[in-house]
C-alpha cells in the first residue's frame, strides 16, 4: 500500500507544471477580418509596385551589384564595425567613470553623455568636419620640454576621419548608458559579497559586475549595431562615398534617382535583416538565462515505513 501511494505521488510530481503549459488563445472574428483586410492591402501594394513602370526594376537590377555600390557597401560595413568597436570601448570607460564614487570623475562622464546624447549626430558630424576652423594647428609634445610636433588639423580631419570620430563619440555616449544600466542590474548582494571577499575595485568590476551585467548589455548592443548601420548614411553629407553617397553619385550622372534610392534601400534592408537574426538569437539566449520560470519539483521517494524522504 505504501508503494502504491508512493507511485501515485511520483506520478503527480512528474506531471507537467501548469505554469509551463502553452496558453491557447481563441481567435476572434475581428482577427479574421483584420487578416483579410491586411492581405488585400498587401496584394494591392505589391501589384502597384510590380506593375508601375516608373520604378524601373530593370535599372534596379542593373545597379544592385554594381562595383561602385558594392564599394560603398563595404565602406558602410567598415564604418559600422569600427564605430561600434571604438564606441563600446569608450562607452565602457565612461560607464565606469559614471559609476565612480569620485564626484569630479562621475560629473565629467555625465557632462559628456549629456552633451553627445543631447545634440543631433548630423550636427556633430559637420562640427568635427569643420573643427579646423577652431583649431587649424595643434602642437603635441611633452610639457616643460622642447619635444613637440605640429599637427595640421585640416589635413588630419579628412571626411572619413571626421565620420569615424563623429560616429564613435556619439555612439560612446549611448553605449555608456547601456552599460551603466547593465551595471545597475547586478544585485546589491553580489557586490557586497565581492567586498566581503576583499576584492579590489578592478577585480570586482572584471570578475563580478561585468559578467553578470552582460545579459542586459548584449541584446541592447545588438539594437545599437543595427541602428549604427543605418546611421552611417548621415556621413554622406561629408562626401564620404558610403552606400547612400555611392548611389547619389550615380543618379547625379544618370538622373535615375528613384531606382538608385531603391538600390540603396534594398541593401540597407538586406543587411538589417542579416544583423537582426543573430541579434534575435542573442536576445532569446539571454532572456532564457535571466527568466525565472518555475522548476519541476524533484519527486519524493519513500524509503521506509517512517516516511523518511530521500
Amino acid at each position: 500500500m505504501l508503494e502504491t501511494a508512493s507511485h501515485g505521488s511520483g506520478n503527480k510530481m512528474n506531471a507537467i507544471d501548469p505554469a509551463l503549459k502553452p496558453r491557447l488563445k481563441r481567435r476572434s472574428t475581428f482577427e479574421y477580418v483584420a487578416w483579410v483586410v491586411c492581405s488585400l492591402i498587401a496584394i494591392g501594394v505589391l501589384a502597384s509596385v510590380s506593375t508601375n513602370p516608373n520604378f524601373k526594376w530593370d535599372v534596379v537590377a542593373k545597379y544592385f551589384t554594381q562595383e561602385t555600390i558594392l564599394r560603398g557597401l563595404m565602406l558602410t560595413i567598415f564604418l559600422t564595425v569600427a564605430s561600434m568597436a571604438l564606441g563600446t570601448l569608450l562607452g565602457l570607460v565612461l560607464a565606469i567613470m559614471r559609476a565612480s564614487s569620485i564626484k569630479p570623475i562621475a560629473a565629467t562622464a555625465g557632462v559628456y553623455i549629456t552633451l553627445f546624447r543631447g545634440t543631433p549626430v548630423l550636427v556633430q558630424l559637420i562640427f568635427w568636419f569643420n573643427i579646423a576652423a577652431l583649431y587649424p594647428n595643434l602642437t603635441i609634445g611633452i610639457p616643460f620640454t622642447d619635444i613637440s610636433t605640429a599637427v595640421d588639423v585640416n589635413a588630419l580631419m579628412a571626411p572619413i576621419t571626421a565620420a569615424l570620430v563623429g560616429l564613435t563619440l556619439n555612439q560612446a555616449a549611448y553605449m555608456a548608458e547601456i552599460i551603466r544600466g547593465g551595471f545597475s542590474s547586478v544585485g546589491k548582494g553580489q557586490i557586497e559579497a565581492a567586498d566581503s571577499l576583499g576584492m579590489s575595485a578592478a577585480t570586482k568590476m572584471r570578475k563580478v559586475i561585468i559578467p553578470q551585467a552582460m545579459p542586459s548589455i548584449i541584446p541592447a548592443t545588438g539594437n545599437q549595431v543595427i541602428g549604427m548601420f543605418k546611421e552611417t548614411s548621415l556621413v554622406s553629407v561629408l562626401g564620404v562615398a558610403e552606400l547612400l553617397q555611392s548611389a547619389q553619385l550615380i543618379y547625379a550622372r544618370t538622373y535615375e534617382t528613384i531606382p538608385l534610392l531603391i538600390v540603396a534601400s534594398l541593401w540597407y534592408l538586406v543587411m538589417t535583416l542579416l544583423l537582426s537574426y543573430p541579434q534575435a538569437k542573442l536576445e532569446e539566449k539571454y532572456s532564457r538565462a535571466t527568466s525565472r520560470l518555475p522548476r519541476k519539483a524533484k519527486p519524493v521517494v519513500l524509503t521506509d515505513p517512517e516516511g523518511i524522504a530521500r
